[in-house]
């Protein structure tokens, strides 16, 4: 099966290089960093979907059922109204000021230390995030194929940010936007797939599956008891506040966005994305409560951790292997699609961040000499990306997408106090102490969240952490203001 696998793997491969090469064929900077602005805006909306959803859905929202049911669904009705809010608020706002980095707008609206806060914030924000969704696609990989062959964890994860780096490097954006497509159909189908091969190996109809899952209570989604971390209202209110902040306050996402050829193809294009995640959202939920009916039917042994704990990373791998050769190599292919997608836009937004929030792309003429310095800047990212998906491994003993967001609301909180500000208030920061503030609220909230239960009589902090965090910023850069008659939006 080995011998299969690594076959469909190379072949997958040059099927994306195909891609790559007639995307980036003449691409300069302008295609790299926007994407000549000529991306249509179907595409976006679509290769998007892959892009948001990655290697965190396709592991750990099925996994996740077997302890949280469905109850991530109402954070995925919160992504739509973030979405909203991204097409009618912040894209308007980066069209009319025709940005490349959506960071420079703190400039505009503050000062120099402002934006380089924000983009510090982005920087880390993304490198944690994203690789720590690649990390779950060399940890499964690694534990069901390179293993048994005696390779060591790193050889996997040097591959592949090898290979993403080739198929960025000249293209960028332009050639992401048309990848991502691939990676989102590959992702789908591998869920899909799944699905189809559990209902034929068990005789049943996919009603019937999930008539059995409610009546085993696995089909849950609305978690009442408000002081429970995924309280619905705080499920929506987070899902709302992260989509805000995690796509449009985002670099990664927002790149993509600004490459539609207009402000109303990138509108059309977001509420798109909006309405099929809940689709997509369901389809993995769904691809959840069948590994479980599965494992139960049949007899087998979910994987656990040293104390006897199912380890919900592990559930989708153990199955697609276990079903057939074919659901194997889907799996396999399925993870691909999402690592690549988890890391090329990412690695394209942290050079654009770099190359204007940093270097300041945009007040230079030298256009050999940006060139040059874009790509070492590319190559030194992919360097930092690497070890921080190899210093990881140690840490892996949680759900990774509660991992990820317990980064998401420590770090995208900053950005969400600072943009709120400059959108909602007139009133003239004290640039130079703005970093002062975007690192006390972080740690403000970390203290309040490990001590919530004691201070607040139970209640825990979930995801909605995000919130409070942007709340605190909103305050501090306050309380470094002064009043500014004049509009500076």
């Amino acid at each position: 099966m080995e011998t299969t696998i690594i076959i469909c793997f190379l072949c997958y491969t040059l099927l994306l290089f195909g891609i790559t090469f007639l995307t980036s064929r003449k691409a300069g900077n302008d295609a790299f960093f926007r994407g000549n602005r000529k991306s249509p805006w179907f595409v976006v909306a679509y290769g998007m979907v892959g892009a948001s959803l990655s290697g965190v859905t396709f592991m750990s929202v099925p996994g996740g059922v077997y302890y949280g049911q469905f109850t991530y669904m109402p954070m995925v009705f919160g992504y739509v109204l973030g979405y909203a809010v991204i097409a009618l608020i912040l894209l308007p706002l980066y069209y009319k000021k025709n940005l490349t980095s959506i960071y420079v707008y703190l400039d505009q609206r503050f000062g120099g230390s402002s934006e380089k806060t924000g983009a510090l914030f982005f920087i880390i924000s993304r490198l944690l995030g994203s690789a720590l969704r690649m990390y779950l696609v060399v940890f499964v990989l690694y534990e069901f194929v390179f293993r048994s062959w005696g390779i060591p964890f790193w050889v996997p994860a040097v591959v592949f940010i090898a290979l993403i780096l080739l198929y960025t490097f000249r293209g960028g954006i332009k050639t992401v936007v048309w990848t991502d497509m691939l990676q989102t159909t590959f992702l789908l189908l591998a869920a899909v797939i799944t699905v189809v091969a559990i209902l034929r190996t068990l005789d049943i109809s996919y009603i019937e599956l999930l008539r059995r899952s409610a009546e085993d209570g696995y089909t849950k989604i609305w978690e009442t008891d408000p002081a429970a971390p995924k309280y619905y209202w705080k499920q929506i209110l987070a899902g709302a506040f992260i989509t805000i902040t995690m796509t449009g306050l985002d670099q990664d996402m927002m790149q993509k966005n600004l490459t539609c050829k207009s402000l109303r193809d990138a509108q059309k294009n977001v509420m798109t994305s909006s309405l099929l995640f809940i689709i997509v959202n369901l389809l993995f939920l769904s691809l959840g409560a069948a590994l479980i009916y599965y494992a139960q039917t049949t007899g087998f042994a979910l994987p656990t951790d040293a104390s006897g704990r199912v380890v919900g990373d592990k559930v989708f791998p153990s199955i697609a292997f276990s079903l057939n050769q074919f659901t194997a190599v889907v799996f396999v292919l399925g993870m691909v699609a999402a690592g690549y997608s988890s890391a090329d836009g990412t690695l394209t937004a942290l050079t654009t961040t770099f190359c204007y929030d940093f270097l300041h792309f945009d007040r230079r003429d030298d256009t050999s000499r940006e060139l040059r310095t874009r790509r070492l800047v590319h190559v030194g990212f992919a360097v930092v990306y690497l070890l921080v998906i190899i210093a990881f491994r140690p840490f892996h003993n949680q759900s990774l997408i509660d991992t990820l967001f317990d980064v998401a609301g420590f770090t995208y909180g900053p950005l969400l106090g600072m943009y709120a500000f400059g959108l909602f208030t007139q009133r003239e920061v004290r640039d130079r102490w703005v970093p002062l503030v975007a690192v006390i609220c972080p740690v403000l909230c970390y203290i309040l969240k490990m001590n919530s239960e004691a201070w607040l009589m139970g209640y825990r902090f979930g995801f909605e952490i995000l919130l409070v965090n942007g709340l605190l910023t909103f305050v501090g850069l306050l309380l470094i203001s002064k009043r500014n008659n004049a509009n500076q939006q």
